[in-house]
């Protein structure tokens, strides 16, 4: 039987000096795969560490009984008047996929950006046609702000749209 996850089954912490092989066995497939992310999916290692680890980005690895299954990172979306809102992007291991894991890790991200001093979060460009996002980022209270017709070329859909998904953080404690 499965059995979702909990913000108390989850691990969430800073990465860590020396886990690139632990944060590319997560991010190689999803990228590869070319139906998510706005990413070449025929992204070097370096170059998609080097992304997901950007400049000013706090990055967390979450592990369930000591087993990595998933990261993301949060960021300041903009700089100037808009650097109260954050933005983050989520990977979760194929293994963890469908057990709530992605929903207890937004859940986790939530808290972080509320105790970071963020008013809001949003997803700047969500593939419409990832349906299992689209479905946990509303049900935590996202809302689509906006679409981008066509935005996205998809490897088998062809040109879907991209969805701009916004959510305020009143009264999430981090």
């Amino acid at each position: 039987m499965q059995q979702d996850m909990t913000i108390r089954d989850l691990k969430g912490r800073e990465l860590k000096g020396g886990e690139d092989a632990a944060l590319w066995a997560l991010l190689e497939p999803v990228f590869r795969a070319g139906d998510t992310y706005a990413i070449d999916p025929d992204i070097s290692r370096e170059a998609a560490l080097a992304y997901w680890c950007g400049p000013g980005r706090k990055v967390s690895m979450v592990e369930i009984d000591g087993a990595v299954v998933g990261s993301y990172y949060l960021v300041r979306n903009q700089g100037g008047g808009g650097a109260h809102v954050c933005n983050c992007g989520f990977v979760t291991g194929q293994a963890a996929r469908g057990k709530g894991v992605a929903r207890a890790m937004l859940d986790h991200a939530l808290g972080a950006a509320a105790g970071a001093g963020f008013r809001a979060m949003q997803f700047n460009f969500v593939v419409s046609t990832n349906s299992r996002a689209v479905d946990i980022w509303q049900r935590a209270g996202f809302e689509i702000v906006g679409r981008l017709p066509g935005a996205f070329l998809h490897p088998a859909q062809g040109y879907v749209d991209a969805l701009v998904m916004y959510r305020r953080l009143d009264g999430i404690t981090g």
